[in-house]
């Protein structure tokens, strides 16, 4: 008797030790493995942030995560697969979004935590992908590295940090991320003229129309720390929202930021990133901005005041380097001596695994008349 009383007091000494409590981006107080072996990932897209942090092999304890990157990037998820071919046998949840989980799957996982975004609309799938993984007592941690990006980046990276227990990296990078937003604020902070206008398009090319933007977070809440003025917050107040070509034209913003993905195979989608080359990036911009007579009317496009952002900066902290770039292309003189791809490729040379290639930001020429 007394053994089996000594036994079960060093089983609860044991699961005291081998569990911690963190606090997620929403508050809540989760308790997780101190050592997690079995991570489930809500995004794949979270590897931006997880390659920053988990040096070596960042794969070796992800069991399962849907195939948006493959899906939206398919050029990083070919770059870490030919350093890592372990990655290609992560078992996929499927194509979807983190609301298209199919909450079984994971359950037979038996993860030790699962990591979920923040969204900018949640519905009840949602819903039901947190009840039933809380029900079978499988914590669940929330970061935001998608809608509020200012506000909840660092203390987003903090948390994987925690549960990777690799705290020291997490806070060298942000304090690489502090260094540089801080800049930003400082000398748009001496600044006393009017901010330039702005319109921001989401996803050049791939729809046919005029035109889908960010307001009060993801893209837009960089661009509003760049010191942007944003054309759609004068009618638009949530995340994202949409104008009408009508009220862009008689807008006549002084700026044109476009974003996109594609890569150098892709077909009506504006040509950007990893392993595409600023040639690419400027043929793919010229032919889909042709194709909306909203955009054909701006002057910004024809006097050299536009610009090309990759979309996939809105999921990661590397978005430091197109703030910076925003704010350079907005304020030339006053950002003069900042070079974004350098702070984007000292990302690539400091934290991560995979080398630096393509063309994420780029400004766009005068047009011409020939």
């Amino acid at each position: 008797m007394l053994a089996t009383i000594l036994a079960g007091f060093l089983l609860l000494i044991s699961s005291a030790a081998w569990a911690k409590t963190i606090t997620d981006i929403d508050g809540n107080r989760v308790e997780i493995p101190d050592h997690p072996q079995r991570i489930v990932l809500g995004e794949s897209r979270m590897l931006y942030t997880l390659a920053l942090l988990e040096p070596g092999d960042p794969f070796q304890h992800i069991v399962a995560w849907p195939q948006d990157l493959k899906k939206y990037d398919s050029q990083t998820w070919n770059s870490f697969a030919r350093q890592f071919p372990q990655m290609l046998k992560i078992p996929s949840l499927g194509s979807g979004g983190p609301n298209a989980i199919n909450p079984e799957q994971i359950l037979a996982l038996k993860p030790d935590v699962v990591i979920l975004p923040s969204l900018a609309r949640y519905d009840d799938a949602d819903l039901r992908l947190v009840t039933m993984l809380k029900a079978a007592h499988i914590a669940v941690v929330k970061i935001d590295l998608r809608v509020h990006l200012l506000k909840n980046t660092r203390r987003s990276v903090e948390i994987f940090g925690e549960v990777l227990n690799q705290q020291a990296r997490a806070q060298a990078f942000n304090q690489f991320y502090d260094q540089h937003m801080q800049v930003i604020r400082e000398r748009l902070a001496t600044y006393q003229g009017a901010k330039p206008s702005v319109l921001l398009q989401l996803h050049l090319g791939r729809r046919n129309e005029c035109c889908v933007t960010a307001i009060n977070g993801s893209l837009g809440e960089l661009l509003n720390a760049a010191g942007g003025d944003n054309i759609a917050n004068k009618t638009q107040h949530g995340v994202f929202g949409r104008l009408s070509e009508e009220s862009v034209i008689a807008a006549q913003p002084q700026y044109y930021f476009a974003t996109g993905f594609g890569d150098n195979a892709s077909q009506g989608l504006l040509k950007l990133g990893p392993e595409v080359a600023p040639e690419n990036v400027l043929s793919s911009f010229k032919q889909l901005t042709a194709q909306q007579k909203g955009l054909r009317e701006l002057s910004a496009l024809k006097n050299g005041r536009s610009a090309v952002i990759w979309m996939n900066f809105y999921l990661s902290p590397w978005h430091i380097a197109a703030t910076e770039f925003m704010a350079k292309t907005l304020y030339p003189q006053l950002f003069a001596d900042i070079d974004p791809e350098k702070t984007l490729q000292q990302i690539f040379h400091d934290f991560l695994p995979i080398p630096y290639s393509g063309t994420y930001f780029i400004n766009i020429p005068p047009a011409s008349d020939k």
